[in-house]
């Protein structure tokens, strides 16, 4: 089978925050299902999953809870069976039992692993913080941890990479035997204390990644048209891409998108115009080395 030209799509239908009474992402069982089976309809083979759920007076905010994972993974799975599952595990400080227990428990095809720490910043025009300055601190023995419990269930790990240091510590993981296959990393671009999400660092990124990665860009942040120009860079580059809900609002025309499948459409014909074709849920599974 010739994979050269082929490009996996995924789609991140749901934040961590993103409040569902300002903005249309999906975070009951049902909704999350359904963006699922939109997003795949327009060609995304991978849905990368947060889990949300409705607390008293606070709105819907991530869950751990196995019941409440389950029932979304469960309608997931009914609705798109042959849709690669990548599921979300960032946590803030040391205490990882709730997506350690989801990872065991549910057994997903990926895996998100957050690489390195960072500074996670917003300034205001007034120069005052957006919000108090918070370290989303993940240090070895954390990715480790994770890495360990990975490998275990036989989950391949998307090592989330937010600066170049980290892109680079990926190759020192491998060296150092943490993890088995051969590696694939997300470029994150556009958070505003991170990479920034600029089309002419991905020859340098690329540059610096482990021998034999796979790697895709995660493209964020302000400047609604860069994010575009940021996908099809990666395209011509050889990479693979992923949008959805949680990653923009917005479609390449600067219009605002209504759907999860909205996105994966406008990312699908930038692939095409750029002159290669979408995965299919089997060429993505022989691409990223997922053995089940």
């Amino acid at each position: 089978m010739d994979l050269s030209n082929k490009v996996v799509v995924t789609c991140a239908i749901t934040g961590v925050l993103t409040d569902p009474g300002k903005f249309n992402v999906p975070v009951t069982p049902e909704e999350m299902a359904e963006a699922t089976r939109q997003a795949f309809d327009q060609g995304a083979t991978i849905v990368h999953a947060h889990f949300r759920s409705q607390q008293p007076g606070m709105g819907m905010w991530p869950t751990w809870d196995l019941k409440e994972v389950e029932d979304i993974l469960t309608a997931i799975r009914q609705r798109v069976p042959k849709m690669i599952i990548n599921m979300s595990t960032g946590v803030m400080g040391t205490n990882i039992s709730g997506p350690q227990a989801c990872l065991e428990k549910f057994k997903p095809d990926m895996a998100a692993c957050n690489a390195g720490s960072l500074n996670y910043l917003k300034i205001r025009k007034d120069g005052q913080w957006a919000w108090p300055p918070i370290l989303f601190d993940n240090p070895v023995e954390k990715v480790t941890q994770f890495t360990d419990t990975m490998t275990a269930y036989n989950i391949v790990p998307e090592f989330e990479c937010f600066d170049t240091g980290i892109v680079r510590s990926v190759g020192m993981f491998k060296e150092n035997g943490m993890f088995s296959g051969n590696p694939h990393l997300s470029f994150v671009m556009g958070v505003d204390s991170g990479m920034p999400a600029r089309a002419d660092l991905l020859p340098i990124l690329k540059d610096e990644l482990p021998e034999n990665s796979h790697w895709q860009v995660i493209a964020t942040g302000s400047g609604r048209e860069k994010l575009w120009e940021l996908h099809r860079a990666t395209i011509d580059l050889g990479g693979n891409v992923r949008t959805g809900l949680e990653d923009t609002f917005y479609l390449p025309s600067g219009e605002k998108a209504e759907s999860n499948g909205q996105l994966v459409e406008a990312l699908v014909k930038i692939i095409r115009e750029q002159g290669r074709e979408p995965a299919s849920p089997e060429e993505a599974r022989e691409i990223l080395e997922i053995k089940r």
